[in-house]
């Protein structure tokens, strides 16, 4: 069954905010009062990036994993603030390795800041999120945090081997996803399950649908960057492009493209040419790469929501497969 044969509950992203709005306004408040420091300049960045919002999908998905295997409370409010710090200093670091200067729509901290305190900026973060996570003493949180936030780390120097190598293919990319995005998902999805008593079974459950919208949410990412409006998207088209990164649209158009046009492609890549992309634009056009990407971000959402199988009925679990669908179906 596919997701658009699928007619199980499940609610649109409207509706997912407001089932999830009371636990993210505690969320929202509870990482205000512990970014405060009295370094003037640790405020200034991170209330930058903090303020600049985004859907905060990575503590919703804590709160609504807690609320699908039972109940969410405040220890739950505390993960999904420590997940949104890590999420939020991996931000601070990608923005100064990719060297980029917009996101969300708005200037970066580096491209405002510079690159020194951005990258000190998301090392306070990461410590606070360890402060977070200490004070909840349960040793089966500290550990999927601290195995998760290593495992983030081995994505980013991952991603940094593949920048400018055309040789980068579907299989390596999946391994740069897995770590770099899918990874946190699974872990907030897991840690809600976790805070709420759900058994091992239950939270691997969680933990495999976390993972497989981790995928399918980066892949659909990776599509927009080649489709989207750049207004809308809140970043520069092409950047992928710019920085030498082949996501899977590219990386299937220099594999199904006959050997002169993907040598062509291949030389972009290396070349991180970023004028070139009218050229990609007609490869990957040609060789339909955005359709098979589309098609294995559907799969991996599909793969998300079959990991909810015998779960019970609950608004919460609605939301959780209407995010799946979301994560295909947004132009955002």
């Amino acid at each position: 069954m596919t997701l658009a044969e699928d007619l199980r509950p499940a609610l649109d992203l409207s509706q997912i905010q407001a089932l999830a709005a009371a636990d993210m306004a505690s969320v929202d408040a509870l990482i205000r009062r512990r970014l405060a420091s009295d370094v003037v300049l640790i405020n200034q960045i991170a209330d930058h990036i903090v303020s600049a919002g985004g859907k905060r999908l990575r503590p919703m998905l804590v709160m609504l994993a807690g609320h699908a295997c039972g109940g969410a409370g405040a220890d739950h409010h505390q993960l999904a603030a420590i997940i949104e710090f890590i999420h939020t200093s991996t931000l601070l670091h990608d923005d100064v390795v990719d060297e980029s200067d917009l996101r969300r729509g708005r200037s970066t901290a580096n491209a405002l800041w510079g690159n020194a305190p951005s990258v000190l900026v998301g090392d306070f973060l990461y410590s606070r999120s360890f402060q977070l996570m200490v004070e909840l003493d349960t040793m089966a949180v500290m550990r999927i945090l601290a195995d998760t936030t290593n495992r983030i780390a081995e994505g980013e120097v991952l991603q940094l081997l593949h920048v400018h190598n055309p040789d980068t293919d579907e299989a390596a990319y999946l391994r740069v996803i897995e770590r770099k995005t899918a990874v946190l998902f699974a872990a907030a999805t897991r840690l809600g399950a976790l805070a709420a008593g759900a058994d091992e079974t239950l939270q691997q459950q969680l933990y495999d649908y976390g993972m497989n919208l981790g995928y399918a949410f980066q892949i659909a990412d990776d599509v927009l960057d080649y489709t989207a409006d750049a207004a809308e998207l809140g970043k520069n088209l092409g950047d992928d492009l710019a920085e030498g990164k082949a996501t899977l649209p590219l990386i299937h158009a220099i594999a199904c493209s006959d050997a002169q046009l993907s040598s062509r492609l291949r030389g972009i890549v290396q070349d991180g040419d970023a004028t070139a992309m009218p050229e990609v634009l007609a490869a990957i056009e040609v060789a339909g790469s955005l359709d098979y990407s589309r098609q294995r971000a559907i799969e991996y959402a599909d793969a998300a929501e079959r990991s909810l199988a015998g779960l019970d009925e609950r608004p919460a679990l609605a939301a959780l497969r209407g995010l799946a669908r979301y994560a295909v179906e947004r132009r955002s």
